[in-house]
């Protein structure tokens, strides 16, 4: 836009013979509005930094805590749907660290500001044109054969995530078309680990992939309805009629920080079973702790913790915990330091490893199980059957 505006200036003289000044000015005039940021792609950056940047990173690129993938890169804005940015924001991917943000779940945006966010997202620029309607006709079986081969070492199985995007998630499948599917296994996701196979990979064996990834779809579950508790902008009213400590009778616990930071699972959990005095901290967007949370957690997000008045620094020990696991917990954590509060510390392992090893949670109806957390290192467990009795979602 610059290139262009710097062009008319210089054409100016030129033009002066054939076209009048008044209309050059206004040519101009429109061309430097057209330059600037719309109002809503102004409140979308304002948004996103306060929202996503904490793990989509500052400039989009992802993979700023837990694996979030590339907001920006090409292929990614070159195939992504308006639809399928909303979902993912208003709904989020249950099962993962990417809460749902929509008021309608309990989060703190609305609709307005979900078409703000996905302006910013854009970067400014129009939605793509719709992906050319193709179902794959591939084979589930043997697609398995290809993944297990080729993507397994980086998206998981349906029992356990990895390092890249659960594919086998019911959201993102009931979002993502098999068109979508297939123009990133083809062109890869460039300025991230993942790589184009459309030329490693055969056009049978991509399609026989897709239909593998489809065939792990499963029913959305349905999100809790928000309660009374939360308010318009998806925020907890207060907490103050709310338990904040677990165990108010028991006796201080005793804990070992890793990095004056960091308390295990194991050890979180030992203090819990003894009855010992805490407050748990679920630092999570409302709509993730409906969901699912620790029993006698209470929601302070990491987005607005006024609620942070009402808990007591008398040397009972506050835990801060997320899926993340470690960043929208740490911020709820840095803030309590700041009051000084000494005895305070992030649940290392995070959330979902607390409810994998059978820890107590209140889990809202008609869940799905969580998978496994990535295996550091290790091999991930491949399921020896590919369920073929469930239909897929539209596509």
């Amino acid at each position: 836009m610059r290139a262009i505006l710097g062009w008319l200036v210089g054409a100016i003289h030129v033009m002066d013979d054939v076209i009048p000044m008044r209309l050059v000015a206004v040519i101009c005039l429109l061309a430097l509005a057209a330059s600037r940021p719309s109002p809503s792609f102004a409140t979308g950056a304002e948004l996103y930094a306060r929202y996503c940047l904490l793990c989509h990173g500052a400039h989009l690129e992802g993979y700023a805590a837990d694996n979030t993938p590339s907001l920006v890169s090409p292929t990614f804005r070159a195939t992504a749907s308006d639809a399928f940015l909303r979902a993912a924001i208003e709904r989020g991917r249950a099962r993962t660290a990417m809460a749902g943000y929509g008021r309608a779940v309990g989060g703190p945006l609305g609709p307005a500001d979900v078409v703000a966010l996905v302006a910013y997202i854009r970067g400014g620029t129009t939605a793509p044109a719709p992906l050319a309607r193709k179902p794959s006709t591939g084979s589930a079986a043997t697609g398995r054969e290809v993944y297990v081969a080729n993507c397994q070492s980086c998206h998981g199985t349906a029992e356990q995530r990895a390092t890249a995007v659960h594919l086998a998630n019911a959201m993102f499948l009931a979002t993502a078309s098999d068109a979508y599917l297939r123009a990133a296994i083809v062109r890869g996701r460039p300025g991230t680990p993942m790589q184009g196979w459309g030329e490693v990979l055969s056009a049978r064996e991509i399609e026989d992939v897709i239909a593998y990834v489809r065939s792990l779809a499963r029913a959305v579950p349905p999100a809790p309805a928000p309660p009374a508790g939360v308010t318009a902008d998806g925020q907890m009213r207060t907490i103050e009629n709310v338990p904040v400590v677990v165990n108010p009778t028991g006796e201080q616990a005793t804990f070992t920080l890793r990095e004056d930071r960091y308390v295990s699972v194991a050890d979180v959990a030992k203090a819990y079973d003894e009855k010992r005095r805490l407050v748990l901290i679920d630092a999570r967007t409302p709509s993730d702790y409906l969901r699912m949370h620790i029993t006698g957690a209470i929601s302070i997000p990491y987005f607005n913790m006024h609620n942070l008045d009402n808990v007591p620094n008398d040397g009972t020990w506050v835990i801060a915990y997320c899926a993340c696991p470690h960043h929208v917990s740490g911020v709820v954590m840095e803030e309590l330091r700041k009051r000084g509060y000494p005895h305070t510390a992030v649940l290392d392992e995070g959330v979902f490893l607390w409810q994998q090893q059978g820890h107590p949670v209140v889990a809202a109806e008609g869940q799905l199980p969580i998978p496994a957390p990535p295996p550091n290192g290790a091999p991930v467990a491949m399921s020896n059957t590919v369920d073929d009795s469930l239909d897929p979602p539209p596509r």
